[in-house]
């Protein structure tokens, strides 16, 4: 494994993707079958193209932006602890959250998210 393939900088080039709102270099970040949870354990999409899917309508936020507060890398998991600006259907604001990838040979297998202290503009 080189370092380009290494899992967190497999997770890097995802994040920086996501930023960027280049749909193709992140799915480029994931198996073909991978499959993304809401933590614990609810499949929330299942292969590439339920997850471009997903991720085509979050790119058509006008704020999106995540900002990574802390990475923790074991093995093969990386977690990611980051703070999320987004518009939510009541407002735009910011939410927390907390991503579990596992990374197998060079690509994303799962991905699982707990969002936490969503909070809008304004202090609502």
């Amino acid at each position: 494994m080189t370092d380009h393939d290494s899992p967190a900088a497999v997770v890097q080039r995802q994040l920086d993707a996501y930023n960027a709102r280049d749909l193709d270099a992140l799915l480029a970040t994931y198996a073909a079958d991978a499959r993304q949870f809401e933590h614990p354990a609810t499949l929330a999409a299942s292969g590439a193209a339920e997850i471009g899917a997903r991720l085509a309508l979050r790119f058509q936020e006008p704020n999106l932006h995540a900002r990574l507060l802390q990475r923790v890398v074991m093995g093969t998991m990386v977690i990611d602890h980051e703070l999320v600006t987004r518009t939510f259907p009541e407002g735009t604001g910011t939410v927390e959250l907390v991503a579990m990838y596992n990374v197998i040979d060079g690509k994303i297998a799962s991905a699982s998210v707990q969002l936490s202290n969503k909070r809008l503009d304004g202090g609502h």
